[in-house]
């Protein structure tokens, strides 16, 4: 991944909120991310798809759910920024983790990755 791809994609706020949110969590579908960042289904939808075409998530299938992730082949640099980016910014997505943690009926799921 080129640096200038990452930093666009991460330049909109609700992208890098998921992009953390998700990193935080390991997986989320769409329906935890519509709670987490009060957001339409549309957008939070075409905001996942942005991110997954650019490389910076892959989505799995688990019964009705997708479960986006963190692409697993991302190289180690961009990594270490999100990690930086989460752990010296706690309060970023903090109300969002509030959300998240509050939502009731979340998908079940099934941590081993394909």
């Amino acid at each position: 991944m080129h640096p200038v791809d990452l930093f666009k994609c991460l330049a909109d706020e609700t992208r890098l909120k998921s992009v953390l949110l998700i990193k935080q969590q390991k997986e989320l579908c769409v329906c935890e991310l519509i709670a987490a960042l009060e957001l339409s289904q549309p957008k939070v939808s075409r905001h996942l798809a942005q991110l997954k075409k650019a490389g910076l998530l892959s989505d799995r299938r688990h019964g009705q759910w997708v479960f986006y992730r963190l692409n697993p082949d991302l190289p180690g640099w961009c990594r270490n920024i999100l990690w930086e980016t989460m752990v010296t910014n706690p309060g970023y997505i903090a109300e969002e983790k509030q959300r998240l943690t509050q939502m009731g009926d979340r998908p079940d799921r099934n941590r081993t990755f394909c």
